[in-house]
């Protein structure tokens, strides 16, 4: 199996490549890591002479433009890199029989609903850059649409709050923590922090059997974050209290985390107020999921976001990056 990760330098794909490193799936398979450097995702030419090259077997593209206030007055490189470039990797897909892994956003959405948002739900994104990652989702369906043509694939996995090696909320908190004693945090857009380790497991789990080769899954959308909601202030809350409990020498303490409200912190893209997901479409294959986790089916999906962020802020806290 010839494996291609797009997206090498992000908190997503370095996970992807410690899942692989732990899983000894390398020493099976050809893994090919790529990043920003090595190809510029803009240029669909490009993308498109390499994969052709390489001939994937596998494509993860855990690559994106993600700079979500940037996007406001970049739209021409947020549509390229999060439109263009999926498409042109999903055609590849469905037309040489290859499976192909993309992630997406809460950003899809207007998070105007009182509930969580389930899969099949109308896209309606505020922002450009959840106009660019929408119109990247019904670009790959439409790759998709003719079934016949080839064995081709795919999975989008909408998920939201991604935190994982690199920069984040949960890293900027705790930066924070370090240098001030007060802090205020918006308390009013509700959501579900993700660990980009989990969301590689989760998405192994569908695309590998237990024997770590391909197996057929329903192509289409699955909403992948782990259980629980929460806000921003709460998430900031606990992962101070975590670090402190940890051992972790900060100044600020959960308590002086003030709650605000998202009117109070204007920025230049819009935010989904309700960012939850309901997962009914990936819980429904729970008996069928693989992969490369050393846990039970269901204990990946039972796994809550406040274990998964305690767990992170632990790490962090050992191996002294806060």
């Amino acid at each position: 199996m010839n494996i291609l990760v797009f997206g090498k330098d992000g908190q997503l794909g370095k996970a992807f490549k410690s899942v692989f490193d732990a899983s000894k799936l390398g020493e099976l398979h050809r893994i090919t890591y790529v990043g920003r450097t090595e190809y510029d995702l803009s240029n669909t030419d490009a993308i498109i002479a390499f994969l052709n090259e390489l001939k994937p077997n596998v494509i993860i593209n855990a690559a994106a433009y993600t700079a979500v206030d940037k996007a406001e007055t970049e739209t021409d490189l947020a549509y390229a890199i999060n439109a263009k470039a999926p498409e042109v990797m999903a055609l590849y897909a469905k037309h040489c029989g290859a499976t192909f892994l993309h992630y997406s956003t809460d950003f899809v959405f207007d998070g105007s609903k009182k509930t969580a948002y389930v899969e099949s739900d109308v896209r309606n994104p505020l922002a450009i850059y959840g106009k660019s990652k929408a119109a990247g989702e019904e670009a790959i369906e439409a790759a998709f649409e003719d079934s016949n043509s080839s064995a081709g694939r795919y999975a989008i996995f909408r998920t939201s709050w991604v935190y994982g090696e690199g920069g984040n909320f949960i890293r900027t908190i705790l930066r924070l923590a370090k240098e001030r004693e007060t802090l205020k945090v918006i308390a009013d857009q509700y959501g579900a922090p993700t660990s980009a380790t989990w969301l590689a497991e989760v998405s192994l789990a569908l695309a590998l059997n237990e024997q770590h080769q391909l197996k057929s899954f329903p192509s289409g959308i699955y909403h992948a974050v782990p259980q629980g909601e929460t806000t921003w202030h709460a998430l900031a809350y606990y992962a101070v209290q975590v670090a402190i409990e940890a051992g972790a020498g900060l100044k600020l303490r959960p308590e002086a985390i003030t709650a605000i409200p998202a009117t109070e912190y204007p920025l230049p893209a819009p935010r989904p107020m309700n960012s939850r997901m309901a997962r009914g479409v990936l819980e429904a294959l729970t008996n069928s999921l693989g992969g490369l986790s050393i846990m039970t089916k269901s204990q990946l999906l039972e796994q809550s976001w406040e274990s998964q962020v305690a767990a992170y802020v632990q790490d962090l806290v050992h191996r002294k990056l806060i």
